[in-house]
């Protein structure tokens, strides 16, 4: 079910009026409902892979209340590795196995040895990078004592499978959201028109700027022999709208979404192409993303403590695992390697650090915007490697990029140019719902929608969906 077809449309509309409905009836019955809207959401794509949610929601409930029940060192580190082998096997059978066995199968065709690998003919569960992830981070948590193991299994599988952010995202920690199904809800007017108006930007993004670029982009990165160097310019620069406005719209929809029905979650984009250094990008993109890295990856292999060489060994292994996690393919360690070149270049300088979160935000000089456009410039590049089917792929269409044309779609900067105007003016509000848009108000709401049904023949999956 995709956030921006008619159908989850009919849902979200069933799902609130009957969610709402039961507000006085108590909160058991409210979270009974979550569960199962959720599961019917999940299942609506192939319900056989509701038994994978299910199963990691058991193992990790019961390895969380083991290790929070147990003073036995040894006994909690037993119930981590459970919990981290069921979820990670998971992910590496369903998502990895094929890579690494035809890497292998490649590998020994090349000494001489030849044989027929054995593959998987299975598709990748919708979402399996995302909830697997934040399952693993209540069972560490608990590990590590920041929280204390859910009692109720109904409220840890809501949270779970809380529909609005289940298939990509925002990655919520358990100690954020997982308390909110333990507190009585009540229907807030204000809450449900910030949801709304968070639902209709992001549908804005994923479907007016990110799903009418999707034709372009394919054309001109399939075409990419015979296309010129400004053709290909343009093409990196609208993958890079595209991307940010099918990740960030639906990040905005589940965000909405969950406002609806009176939960709050985090926020997973702050305008990142602002960012004056890939140190800032990362602050500001796939926030979720980023600190689960930083907090159950990076801090945990010493951080930047240690030698510098040990600083420098963990940034390249957050960025290699951050790119790897996209996906099974050399292209995407590529794209992880080349941000941990660009962080390490930082890091060396000693301005990784730089440009904090509310540490500057009095306005931006003339090497501000330099810096800006700089930034900006190599993460295009970056979504080059991203967004190709191959090495060969990628490097060939980056040298081709110097070849001399005509810039043929520059008409379709224009709706990322409003995208970038409209994020600029609310780059002091971190979240949409804050803005005080006065009278103007409804006229946008509505012009907006009204581009959403335009352009609503060109809609496509969410990019995300694949990892």
């Amino acid at each position: 079910m995709v956030f921006s077809s008619p159908i989850f449309a009919v849902f979200l509309l069933i799902a609130f009026i009957g969610y709402w409905s039961l507000q006085r009836v108590g909160l058991m019955w409210q979270n009974v409902f979550i569960l199962i809207a959720s599961y019917i959401f999940y299942g609506w794509w192939d319900w056989r892979f509701l038994s994978l949610i299910a199963f990691s929601t058991i193992v990790d409930f019961i390895a969380a209340k083991r290790i929070g029940s147990s003073e036995n060192a040894s006994i909690c580190k037993n119930w981590l590795w459970l919990s981290l082998g069921v979820n990670l096997g998971m992910l590496g059978l369903f998502k990895y196995f094929n890579f690494f066995i035809t890497e292998f199968q490649s590998l020994m065709s090349e000494i001489g040895i030849q044989s027929d690998p054995w593959t998987l003919s299975v598709i990748l569960p919708v979402g399996i990078s995302f909830y697997t992830f934040q399952t693993l981070s209540y069972t560490l948590d608990v590990y590590k004592g920041k929280m204390k193991p859910s009692e109720s299994l109904l409220e840890f599988a809501a949270y779970v499978s809380f529909f609005p952010q289940l298939v990509a995202g925002p990655i919520e920690r358990a100690a954020h959201l997982l308390p909110q199904f333990a507190k009585r809800r009540m229907f807030d007017f204000n809450l449900a028109k910030a949801g709304i108006r968070l639902i209709v930007w992001g549908l804005f993004k994923k479907i007016v700027i990110a799903d009418s670029l999707a034709p372009i982009v394919n054309e001109i990165f399939n075409g990419y022999e015979d296309a010129s160097g400004a053709t290909l310019m343009v093409g990196a620069v609208l993958f890079a709208f595209q991307i940010y406005g099918d990740f960030s719209g639906y990040s905005d929809i589940a965000i909405g979404t969950a406002r609806l029905l009176g939960f709050d979650l985090m926020s997973n984009f702050k305008f990142p192409y602002f960012s004056r250094n890939i140190g800032e990008f990362w602050r500001r993109w796939h926030i979720s993303l980023s600190t689960w890295f930083r907090d159950y990856i990076y801090i945990p292999l010493g951080g930047s403590r240690g030698s510098k060489v040990k600083q420098i060994r963990n940034i390249f292994i957050i960025f290699l695992v951050s790119g790897f996690w996209h996906g099974a393919n050399w292209t995407f360690i590529a794209w992880g390697a080349l941000h941990a070149l660009l962080f390490l270049s930082l890091f060396l300088l000693g301005s990784n650090r730089k440009h904090l979160p509310n540490s500057d935000n009095e306005g931006y000089g003339f090497r501000d915007w330099i810096s800006v456009v700089i930034t900006f410039c190599f993460v295009c590049i970056g979504w080059i490697f991203f967004r190709a089917e191959s090495i060969a792929h990628a490097t060939h269409y980056i040298a081709s990029l110097f070849n001399s044309g005509d810039v043929e779609f520059a008409i379709y900067l224009l709706f990322p140019f409003v995208l970038v105007l409209l994020e600029w003016q609310l780059r002091h509000d971190e979240r949409l719902e804050k803005l005080k848009l006065g009278r103007f108000e409804l006229p946008l709401l509505g012009l907006f929608m009204a581009l959403v049904f335009i352009f609503r023949d060109n809609a496509t999956e969410f990019i995300y969906f694949q990892f």
